[in-house]
């Protein structure tokens, strides 16, 4: 059988320099393999199934070994995740055998996993506060909050982000189809604030309003969208979880079967069904 496209070999890096292959098509999983002595690490829920000589240990943070400081350090890197939507915990597979093990990982909602090697995009990549599913030990998670006063007050979903750093292999859950475009300098881009799913640190971010008065009211859609601008890569989710979710809880409310998605046609299903 040959190998997927994001089948990986190793090189040399200051992460463990694990090898991968991701399976399926709209629910995936990675199966990542570990020579003696490497690690992986998780996000709590992740974890599908490993080989007996994979050890399986929680932690406080990310496990990175770079918060320093003690319990104090590993407290605050603790908190950091908490912020971006993780767990408290990371749970830390480690290969405490003789020979090759694997150890995999899934996504919890339909989409893609994207794996990237921070060694390859200068060390850093800014993602969804909830997008991070594994990677390689000595890749750390932190906080990315936006700068200019505009996202910091309207941003929602823009405003925290997470920021992984490192020169190993991260794994990014990301919902629906993926996207990825490469922004040359001066080169904008305008994405729904759920639908950015990633971008690397030389790109420049901020909002913008999204049309007119009528276009808030009328249009469906939110009062800003992200503003990203070259040079750069993003990567772009055509089903964010936040959109998802609110679908199915409005398919839930509604409970007639005959009803459209407009307001109009929700409303008449709503008269003929004899709930109003």
């Amino acid at each position: 059988m040959p190998p997927s496209p994001w089948h990986h070999q190793r090189n040399a890096n200051v992460a463990d320099d694990i090898d991968f292959d991701i399976k399926g098509q709209e629910l995936q999983f990675v199966e990542i393999e570990l020579d003696p002595g490497e690690s992986a690490i998780a996000e709590a829920g992740a974890f599908v199934w490993k080989d007996a000589s994979v050890e399986m240990t929680t932690v406080f943070g990310d496990g990175s070994g770079e918060q320093g400081g003690g319990f104090m350090g590993k407290l605050l890197g603790a908190g950091k995740r908490l912020i971006t939507g993780e767990s408290l915990f990371t749970t830390v597979f480690t290969n405490t055998g003789q020979g090759k093990a694997r150890v995999a990982f899934a996504s919890p909602t339909p989409g893609s996993i994207l794996p990237l090697n921070l060694g390859q995009l200068g060390g850093q990549l800014i993602c969804q506060k909830d997008s991070f599913l594994a990677a390689a030990r000595g890749v750390s998670i932190g906080i990315h909050f936006q700068k200019r006063m505009m996202t910091g007050l309207f941003g929602g979903e823009g405003f925290i982000m997470q920021k992984l750093e490192g020169d190993g292999w991260v794994f990014v859950q990301m919902g629906g189809t993926l996207v990825e475009r490469e922004l040359q300098p001066g080169e904008e881009l305008h994405i729904d604030t759920g639908c950015l799913a990633a971008y690397t640190p030389d790109v420049d971010f901020d909002l913008v309003m999204a049309g007119g008065v009528k276009s808030v009211l009328f249009g469906g859609e939110g009062l800003f969208f992200a503003r990203l601008r070259g040079p750069g890569k993003v990567w772009i989710q055509s089903l964010p979880f936040s959109r998802l979710a609110g679908r199915m809880m409005q398919a839930a409310a509604g409970q007639g079967g005959n009803q459209g998605e407009g307001s109009l046609l929700g409303g008449l299903g709503d008269l003929i069904g004899g709930n109003r």
